[in-house]
């Protein structure tokens, strides 16, 4: 009975489950459905990518495919995929056939350090089982998709180093399970979203939005995330305040905001952060002073506050904190002393480069023997270097230029063979260079200019074989240029000027096929150019003047086909100007001037199609000036003392011979000045003679008046040649006030249209009888020599006009008027953006840097301010007005009467009346951030509150915030205006150091 039941149910289970499984048996597995998905997806790759994924084949992805690992995920205990796994696997693709619903098993999906691209596709949200997204280091586009929030079960997120576009979507704060999310090294936009610190259960631990564009304020949400360890969101944007709020997440271990626009102070909640061990607030707006309360840090070791608004004592209780390892401080304006009690048994970078610190430096610096980056450059420190420095092996990077440092060099330094970089330039060491430098194996940068050295370079200097940069300039270092320099194969500057270096030039430098500048100038160096230089192929600059050499140039300097200045000037050379030399097609500058050289200038010399700046005076040449701009627009002192030099430019007539050597077009345009010239004689001879008729037929009363016109009827000069007075008084109908284009303190401005240009014509108010302009001899002169000014930045100046009615200067005309005009107008100073003040500012410091570094005898302008900077139609500035401007004379102690605009004069002319170039920085400081600001900044420079303004305060507010190219070139001019208006006229810089200061440099350097 029993066994019949069985039976019967078993033939009964024949009966109905043999179709069941044949009806399975219909249905591929699961494993086949992901196979399909991946086989796919891997047809649309590259066929590099294809070769790579070679053992994806068959239908069972589980049986051996490279990264791809399964497990039991199903309740049938079918091997499912689980785990892709294909990093650095060379594969290049999109993700648009990447069948994300075939694989609901999927935990883990790693394709990091690949060049995959295109979007990130939607359908990853169906991934409900991933719990580890790392998407990395790919070329990955567009907008992160929404639907990631969709991954519940998600415990990390990479998506770091990419292109991804737009906002961090909000849905990110959907991921309660969320451990680490780095988004880092993307272009994101928009603003953190508040959602990432709005829910409690929140277990994120690493949050990294780092070198993004994200703008706004950090949510104070952020401080929900109890478990956070690790907060970097440097390289952003980000403006506003540091939320107190953060403090919420107490248990940080690093915090990183550097590089944002963060304002305001450090919050006081800080204090109540006891496990931090690295803060990074660097290169911000943040004001106020270094809290008390971070030598309670007991873990800190790295602490960096550079590059912001820091003012006040460095606390003496920092010294306290036992693990600082590194600690920077640079570019603030903190004062004082560095205290010296500070705990310094850990330190391995210290940076307090570009404030305002005095004393001395740390005697204990290199207690730890690991300090490797040493910067207290731009202070004032003073007294000898730390004696632990000696012996501090560890050094890769020294930077103590710009104080008031003293010492026996030879004996405060030893060897260091990893040393890389060491600048000592600008202070007061003495002694001898010593022979260690050459024994530091890694050095390739050694600068010591500037200081008081003595004695003769080392030939051990020569073993440095590293050197890039070798400058040792103004010092007193004599005896000859060691032969062994020969041997620094690696050196692209080699810097030797203003010492008094004597014997030959060694043809051993003609082995630095890596040299770009040579500058032997202001030297007492004997013997001929060495031919050898001319194979230094890549030499951009040569500059060996104001020495003793003789002979002539040699040929090979016409192989210099890199090359942007040649300087040969103030030597004995003689004989003719090689004809080779017009090759050097991309030369700038080119100065022979006081030597020996004869005859003609080659006409060759054509071919220097980028020469702006030419010097040939005080020689022996003869002949016409090559058909060029640089030598149509030279000043006269550039071609002065020859023995008779001919063309346009000088207005002299060339010899028949030589006119006969010239072009036509060159014949054509002498005999048109000759004629013109000749005209303009003969209608000033009907002029005088009108007059001596009209003279004749007045009452005898008017004989002084009319004996005054014949003696001082007009002195306008220019090198397109003579101006007549009537014409310009004709133009402007007797000086008609409806010809006014602006009033200054010395004179009005009025616009003359001639029939061939444009003049701005400043009329010259009547001088009172004690007025310099008494001196009109001297007065004259000195604009004569402003004529001969030819900068780009400057208003080119045509002539000087004295008459007793009228006494006025001659300008080219500018179409947008004054910077002060244009700040006024809204309209034009909402289309004078970021990038055009930025241009403009560069421009004054280089016409500045000009006058007062570049000119024969520098000059002040006395006057600087907004209305006297004018700019043309292609918002290029041009400075104007020297109506105060004087000539500054080496030997002349410049005493003069009080000149200016108020709100531009230099605090010191209130009570010492000495003129000098500090003077026109501090006005430049003013004018930078007048355009900055876009209004004068009045009292507010001397406020406590300009002192703490952030760098949104300062902005004018008419514009929108520079976007991020330009934040750092605005944010360098504040720095530059703010140490230009220093009160102490020492402590502002040379505008030669500021125009060489402002173009940005993204070089990386010590701070």
């Amino acid at each position: 009975m029993f066994v019949a039941i069985v039976v019967g149910l078993f033939s009964c289970f024949n009966l109905l489950c043999v179709p069941s499984l044949a009806t399975a048996r219909q249905v591929p597995p699961l494993s086949t459905n992901e196979a399909s998905a991946l086989l796919k997806w891997k047809a649309s790759l590259d066929k590099q990518s294809q070769s790579s994924l070679s053992s994806w084949v068959g239908s069972n992805p589980c049986n051996g495919w490279m990264g791809v690992s399964c497990s039991n995920r199903t309740a049938a205990a079918e091997m499912v995929v689980t785990n892709i796994t294909l990093d650095q696997s060379s594969l290049r693709g999109t993700l648009v056939d990447f069948d994300a619903s075939s694989l609901p098993n999927l935990e883990y999906l790693s394709l990091g350090y690949n060049s995959l691209f295109g979007r990130i596709p939607s359908n990853l949200g169906n991934l409900s089982q991933l719990g580890y997204l790392y998407m990395s280091h790919n070329n990955f586009t567009g907008e992160i998709p929404s639907e990631i929030g969709m991954l519940r079960s998600l415990v990390v997120l990479h998506l770091q180093n990419n292109d991804l576009t737009g906002n961090i979507p909000n849905s990110i704060g959907n991921l309660t399970n969320l451990n680490e999310v780095w988004l880092l090294g993307n272009t994101l936009t928009g603003p953190i979203p508040p959602e990432i610190g709005t829910l409690n259960s929140l277990k994120i631990e690493q949050l990294d939005l780092s070198d993004n564009l994200l703008t706004g304020v950090i949510p104070s949400s952020i401080g929900n995330l109890t478990n956070l360890y690790y907060l970097y969101l440097s390289e952003n944007q980000l403006s506003g305040s540091i939320p107190p709020e953060i403090v919420g997440a107490r248990d940080l271990l690093d915090l990183q905001i550097g590089n944002n626009q963060i304002t305001g102070t450090i919050p006081l909640s800080f204090r109540e952060f006891s496990r931090l061990g690295r803060l990074y607030l660097s290169d911000n707006h943040i004001s106020g002073s270094i809290p008390s309360y971070f030598a309670n840090y007991t873990q800190l070791t790295e602490l960096h506050l550079g590059g912001n608004q820091l003012s006040g004592l460095i606390p003496p209780e920092l010294g306290k904190t036992t693990a600082l390892v590194q600690l920077q401080l640079f570019m603030n304006r903190l004062t004082g002393l560095i205290p010296q009690d500070m705990n310094l048994t850990k330190m391995e970078a210290f940076g307090v480069s570009d404030n305002m610190l005095s004393g001395s430096l740390p005697q204990q610096i290199c207690a730890s023997g690991l300090l490797t980056h040493f910067s207290a450059s731009n202070n004032s420190f003073s007294g000898p270097v730390p004696k632990s420095i000696k012996n501090c092996t560890s050094l890769v990077r020294v930077r103590l230029e710009r104080n008031q440092l003293s010492g026996n060099i030879s004996k405060e330094f030893g060897i260091y063979p990893k040393l890389d970089y060491i600048d000592l330039s600008y202070n007061k060491f003495y002694g001898e260079v010593s022979s260690n430098w050459g024994l530091c194996s890694s050095l390739t940068r050694l600068k010591m200019s500037n200081n008081n050295l003595s004695g003769k370079i080392p030939l051990e200097l020569g073993q440095a074989t590293q050197l890039n940069e070798l400058d040792l300039s103004s010092n007193h270092l004599v005896g000859a240029i060691p032969k062994s320099f020969g041997r620094l194969s690696s050196v692209g500057n080699l810097i030797l000027d203003n010492n008094n270096l004597s014997d030959t030039i060694p043809s051993e430098l003609g082995k630095l096929y890596n040299l770009e500048i040579l500058n032997l100038a202001k030297n007492s160096l004997v013997g001929s150019i060495n031919e050898n230089l001319g194979e230094c192929l890549k030499l951009r600059s040569l500059n060996l003047s104001s020495n003793k050499l003789k002979g002539v140039i040699p040929l090979h300097i016409s192989k210099l086909d890199k090359l942007e200045s040649l300087d040969l000037s103030a030597n004995n050379l003689i004989g003719k100007l090689p004809a080779q030399l017009g090759g050097l097609k991309i030369i700038q500058m080119l100065n022979l001037s006081h030597n020996n050289f004869t005859g003609s200038i080659p006409s060759s010399f054509t071919g220097m199609v980028s020469l702006t700046l030419v010097d040939v005076s005080y020689n022996q040449l003869e002949g016409p000036l090559p058909n060029m701009r640089a030598f149509e627009e030279a000043p006269m002192a550039a071609l002065r003392n020859n023995k008779r030099l001919c063309g346009n430019n000088t207005s002299l007539d060339c010899p028949i011979q030589e006119r006969k050597k010239a072009n036509k077009h060159t014949v054509q345009k002498v005999l048109l000045i000759i004629f013109s010239t000749l005209g303009c004689i003969l209608l000033l001879s009907f002029v005088i003679v009108g007059i001596f008729f009209y003279i004749h037929k007045r009452n005898p009363s008017d004989t002084n008046m009319t004996q005054e016109i014949e003696t001082n009827l007009f002195t306008v000069w220019s090198h397109d040649g003579k101006m007549v007075y009537e014409r310009i008084i004709e133009a402007l109908e007797n000086f008609d006030s409806k010809y006014i284009v602006g009033v200054g303190g010395y004179g009005t401005v009025y616009k003359a249209e001639l029939s061939t240009q444009v003049l701005a014509v400043k009329k010259i108010h009547a001088p009172e009888e004690d007025s310099e302009l008494q001196d009109l001899k001297s007065f004259e002169n000195e604009i004569r020599a402003l004529t001969e000014i030819r900068h780009q930045n400057i208003v080119k100046l045509y002539g000087f006009c004295s008459h007793p009615r009228h006494s006025f200067l001659v300008y080219e005309f500018l179409v947008r008027g004054s910077l002060k005009n244009l700040l006024n107008d809204m309209e034009q100073a909402v289309a004078f953006d970021w990038n055009k003040r930025v241009r403009v500012v560069k421009d004054i410091a280089n016409a500045l840097s000009y006058m007062h570094h570049d000119c024969s005898q520098p000059i002040i302008h006395r006057d600087l301010s907004s209305s006297n900077v004018l700019l043309d139609s292609d918002w290029v500035a041009h400075v104007s007005d020297f109506g105060t401007a004087r000539l500054l004379k080496p030997d002349s102690s410049n005493w003069t009467s009080f000149a200016g605009t108020l709100g531009y004069i230099a605090p010191e002319l209130a009570y010492t009346m000495k003129v000098n170039e500090k003077c026109d920085v501090y006005s430049f400081g003013v004018l930078t951030l007048e355009v900055i600001m876009g209004k004068h900044p009045g009292d507010f420079i001397s406020s406590s509150s300009f002192i703490n303004a952030s760098l949104t305060e300062i902005l004018d507010q008419r514009l929108q915030p520079p976007v991020k190219e330009f934040v750092e070139q605005v944010k360098l001019l504040v720095e530059v205006a703010f140490s230009c208006i220093k009160e102490s006229p020492h402590a502002r810089p040379s505008m030669w150091d500021v125009a060489c200061g402002l173009p940005v440099d993204n070089g990386v350097s010590l701070r």
